[in-house]
């Protein structure tokens, strides 16, 4: 817009906005006369999240943003864009801005923004959607992000999110599990409305007990957003996970109506069954002191509630996940375990701990006493 026309173009927004935004305009005209770009950013920054503002985003950043652009933080200037493209009218129009305006922050010194403006673009294809064109996208924006040190966690969270949405889209349950708990590592999230923390909850819960390569649930367990779950009809997920981590084929059990509520689930219902012996195999090892780890085939049939002719495949698939190291001896029907894959702890977990480290300190204790009385002579000595 020519600038001799600004001061006109923000009297009549002025006129059209409403008694909580027509302040603004005055600062934005004052700003922009004695060429403070900073705080007239943070002020625009501070307009375009008000919902009062929405209908006046799109025309403010094409006639007004647009005509500073180049003499603001990069960053910024891509954040109001964002902003003004929640009012384009389509998810076509939004993809044209869009694409406009990450093209015009490709350059070598806005890169972060660059990756900032086009995961937004990624995102919008997801919708339309063209999931060639968001993995494309998606690809470019890592490259750049691998070439920096380090970079504004606002570039990193949109980026993760929408790497996040793409993996779902796919049903890549291991990769939208690893990209989604990095996009909430990124944000605050109190930041997050409670209905989409209950979605992003959900949503991590299903694809961790879905994943074939998934066995251990620590992190998420552990995060604030499955607490989203609790005052939910989804709680009986939260509650699921929780049975998994434990190897609790009980809890399973009465839990497993719920499985036919997730279609998804529902068609990995014997995948589920599977891996919730695989848990309580891992769990069966785990509660047994390290020279007690050879568990006879018939002992880990009753644990696992496995049929005693897939025992061997049951130990063979935990030992080729990783989840436990050691052999098996096909002849006597003994596996002889000497790891297991650490993982979160329950309180009922913890407490098996505690009691196996009281009868260690019992046995170090006799052991010294032990010695210290069969070693007299030596000790005077």
């Amino acid at each position: 817009m020519d600038p001799s026309k600004i001061p006109d173009f923000l009297a009549e927004q002025q006129a059209k906005g409403t008694p909580e935004t027509q302040t603004y305009f005055l600062t934005f005209e004052d700003y922009w006369e004695r060429k403070l770009w900073h705080q007239l950013t943070d002020s625009l920054v501070e307009f375009f999240r008000m919902p009062e503002s929405a209908p006046q985003r799109l025309a403010i950043f094409k006639a007004f943003v647009l005509s500073f652009a180049d003499r603001i933080n990069q960053l910024k200037f891509v954040s109001l864009g964002l902003m003004a493209s929640t009012e384009c009218s389509d998810n076509e129009e939004r993809l044209a801005f869009l694409t406009a305006l990450s093209n015009k922050v490709n350059k070598p010194e806005s890169q972060d923004a660059y990756v900032y403006a086009l995961a937004d673009v990624a995102s919008v294809k997801l919708r339309l959607p063209d999931l060639d064109g968001a993995q494309s996208d998606l690809a470019t924006c890592q490259r750049v992000l691998d070439s920096f040190d380090s970079v504004e966690t606002v570039v990193h969270a949109s980026f993760y999110k929408v790497n996040a949405d793409y993996y779902h889209a796919k049903q890549e349950f291991a990769s939208f599990y690893k990209n989604a708990l990095l996009y909430l590592a990124c944000i605050d999230l109190k930041d997050l409305s409670e209905t989409e923390r209950a979605s992003r909850a959900y949503n991590l819960s299903v694809a961790a007990l879905a994943s074939d390569s998934i066995y251990n649930f620590g992190e998420l367990l552990l995060h604030p957003i499955l607490d989203s779950l609790t005052e939910t009809p989804h709680n009986w997920l939260r509650d699921l996970l929780f049975a998994f981590n434990r190897g609790d084929l009980t809890a399973y059990d009465v839990l497993a109506g719920n499985i036919s509520k997730n279609k998804l689930l529902e068609s990995h219902r014997m995948f589920l069954y599977q891996k919730i012996s695989l848990s309580a195999l891992t769990e069966m090892v785990f509660r047994r002191p390290p020279h007690d780890r050879s568990l006879s085939f018939r002992d880990i049939a009753a644990e696992t509630k496995v049929q005693p002719d897939e025992i061997e495949h049951l130990v063979m698939k935990a030992l080729s996940l990783g989840l436990l190291k050691g052999s098996i001896d096909q002849v006597a029907q003994v596996a002889h375990i000497h790891w297991v894959q650490p993982k979160v702890l329950d309180m009922k977990q913890i407490e098996g701990m505690r009691n196996r480290l009281k009868d260690w300190d019992a046995g170090v204790n006799q052991l010294g006493h032990w010695i210290e009385g069969v070693g007299k002579d030596v000790w005077a000595a």
